[in-house]
């Protein structure tokens, strides 16, 4: 039988995937903006300002289930990740933000060295793959998918710490593009985080483990 939360947690979970559509089509835009060198700036914000509203909504919702249905154990274990899952969404929001407003302000990549632009759009196809599993696996409440961006996290970590090795190592100079392309692999490296733990998360709602996957 139904409870009158369930309509509840439903919404909740209805919100949550429309962030989480919001979030992958918001770090994508970014991205093919910095790898083109086109300015998606103020299209970002906006899109960014809608996925803060809807964190907020989210949290107003939690702590309204909290107050008028005294939820058990199991519902305050998915209420809680639920408000952890948005704000995880806003922060991918406010990190395309950052990406876009480095774009805007210094340039994207296509003034940069050939193996700069291959790197950054290698590491930027990771975590936007990333993104969609986290995405896809509060969706389905599927584990073994959360589980699986412990992988390419591992593969992103390299990568950032490896674009800074051989940045010192390679780079000509000190210019736009070096400083530009540092920032946004530190955003990129920060997103694929995020998206860590929204898995975490997820795997937490589904059986009350707590993993850590990264």
């Amino acid at each position: 039988m139904s409870r009158i939360i369930d309509s509840g947690l439903e919404e909740q979970s209805t919100l949550l995937c429309r962030m989480g559509e919001l979030t992958h089509e918001i770090v994508a835009l970014s991205i093919q903006g910095y790898l083109n060198g086109t300015n998606v700036h103020a299209k970002v914000q906006e899109m960014s300002e809608t996925l803060l509203a809807m964190s907020n909504q989210v949290e107003d919702k939690t702590f309204e289930l909290i107050a008028r249905f005294q939820p058990v154990a199991s519902d305050l274990r998915t209420i809680k990740s639920y408000m952890k899952i948005a704000y995880d969404f806003a922060r991918y929001g406010r990190y395309a933000l950052d990406i876009s407003s480095i774009s805007e302000r210094l340039g994207g990549l296509k003034s940069c060295e050939g193996w700069i632009q291959r790197y950054v759009a290698e590491m930027s196809q990771k975590v936007l793959k990333m993104v969609r599993i986290s995405i896809d696996a509060l969706k389905s409440h599927n584990t073994k998918l959360a589980e699986a961006v412990s992988q390419t996290e591992k593969e992103v970590d390299e990568m950032y710490f490896g674009y800074l090795d051989k940045l010192v190592k390679d780079a000509q100079a000190t210019n736009e593009c070096t400083i530009s392309s540092v920032l946004v692999v530190r955003y990129l490296e920060r997103i694929a985080d995020h998206a860590t733990y929204i898995a975490e998360a997820v795997v937490y709602i589904a059986t009350g483990k707590k993993l850590t996957l990264g």
